[in-house]
């Protein structure tokens, strides 16, 4: 008898393609119910607006009430040396609260039409995409959800945005992880098509033809975290990241998180947003023992413009991005947080987060992006010694067994406070939002 003993080299590690199942033995189809109620009411000088017989009119308060579901459906990868996959997920939402009154400001939270009357129900194709796989690497073509510090989706309302172009994640060593994209569509939150992008604080006039963008992160000895990216918002900006962190000691002594992040951003090509010179970072140092974290951070803006990023996206990794960015020209910000998980104390799934920020020192009137003949691309001229806070408390709960397993129910409170004609205006706010995740195969 010949007994034939094959050998795996240690030099060939299995990759994950190698594990491919096949397109339908991978497969999976989840759906995410979500309920989306939020309360909002403004304070000071800050109004909501509705319309009336064609006239906008001021009005203190806005309702937000949505049932939706994101159907899910992930397929396996093809076997072979190269894999194939596809992507697709459909979006929907039903609108609750339909009331001309309680849906104020347009499309913001809702999808409304040319009078400002909610849209009952609305749905679109929110991630429908094509994978190539080889080893660890992965293309994607399509609309997708994308996760990085330039270009990261946005999810605070009923459906989250997405957006379409290319990606390519790569995986091959242990230690890096590695990102290009390119994208020129965005799919937004309250919207059933998708359209060019734009900026979020800036003229959004202007928009840029595409964004792309190259990096990665890596992990180092001592519990050190590196992370760099480049990227390029076509005739809009180029912009520039790096985040680094530390953990040091143990949680069930001592352990010190330490995160830095920086910002650099400047005008590009045809300079649509006019001349741009904008540095911004953050350092916060989060000390935890047990069930307990305890955050401070700090944040700085250095530029005469607001500290800026796509549309539609939260990219935006630094300390301060809360209720409020704190990204305003030449603005100074701290918070202090408090976190709890309540599960050494026989609660698991519930945990609590208390916070308090401050900004100040927003000063926009040095503002010359528009100098020879450039277009105004910030409005921040008339702000100058603009500041605000916020205070806020969450409390969210996974459901750790049952029918309802993983269910996330969380509930939000805030309070923000501005002055100065600071953009995020004065609103106090409670939102509940309830995720029920069912598994079809």
């Amino acid at each position: 008898m010949l007994i034939v003993v094959e050998h795996c080299s240690a030099a060939d590690p299995v990759t994950p393609q190698d594990q491919a199942t096949g397109w339908l033995d991978g497969s999976h189809l989840q759906l995410n119910a979500r309920h989306y109620y939020s309360n909002q009411h403004t304070r000071r000088s800050t109004y909501l607006t509705i319309k009336k017989q064609g006239v906008a009119q001021p009005t203190r308060e806005r309702i937000t009430w949505v049932q939706a579901a994101m159907l899910n459906y992930s397929s396996g990868y093809t076997q072979g040396w190269m894999g194939v996959g596809l992507d697709a997920a459909l979006f929907s939402a039903v609108d609750l609260e339909r009331g001309h009154g309680a849906v104020a400001n347009g499309g913001d939270r809702v999808l409304v039409d040319s009078d400002g009357d909610a849209i009952p129900t609305w749905s679109r194709l929110g991630v429908g995409d094509v994978r190539l796989r080889v080893s660890s690497t992965e293309l994607k073509a399509g609309r997708m959800l994308t996760e990085n510090p330039i270009l990261r989706y946005k999810d605070n309302r009923a459906l989250p945005s997405s957006f379409q172009g290319m990606a390519l994640n790569s995986n091959e060593l242990d230690w890096l992880a590695l990102q290009a994209g390119s994208f020129e569509r965005a799919i937004p939150r309250t919207g059933t098509g998708s359209e060019l992008l734009t900026t979020t604080f800036g003229n959004r006039a202007y928009t840029g033809s595409r964004i792309s963008y190259l990096g990665g992160t890596a992990k180092a000895p001592h519990g050190v975290g590196l992370s760099v990216y480049g990227s390029r918002f076509e005739d809009m900006w180029q912009q520039y990241y790096l985040g680094v962190t530390q953990v040091v000691g143990d949680r069930a002594n001592l352990a010190l998180k330490t995160s830095l992040n920086y910002y650099r951003t400047r005008d590009q090509g045809e300079q649509r947003l006019g001349f741009i010179d904008n540095d911004a970072g953050s350092l916060a140092v989060t000390a935890s023992h047990g069930a307990h974290g305890l955050t401070l951070a700090w944040q700085q803006v250095f530029g005469n413009e607001y500290f800026d990023y796509v549309w539609e996206s939260t990219g935006n990794y630094m300390a301060n991005s809360l209720y409020s960015d704190y990204n305003g020209p030449n603005e100074k910000s701290w918070q202090l947080r408090y976190d709890l998980d309540l599960a050494p104390y026989d609660v698991p799934g519930l945990t609590a987060s208390l916070w308090h920020a401050k900004g100040w020192g927003i000063d926009g009137t040095h503002y010359r992006g528009d100098r020879d003949g450039r277009n105004t691309g910030y409005n921040v001229r008339g702000l100058e010694g603009a500041k605000h806070y916020e205070n806020g408390l969450t409390l969210a709960y996974v459901v750790q067994s049952g029918a309802l397993k993983s269910t996330v129910l969380r509930g939000i409170v805030y309070n923000h406070r501005a002055s100065g004609g600071q953009i995020d205006g004065s609103y106090d706010e409670f939102r509940f939002v309830a995720n029920v995740p069912f598994s079809v195969f």
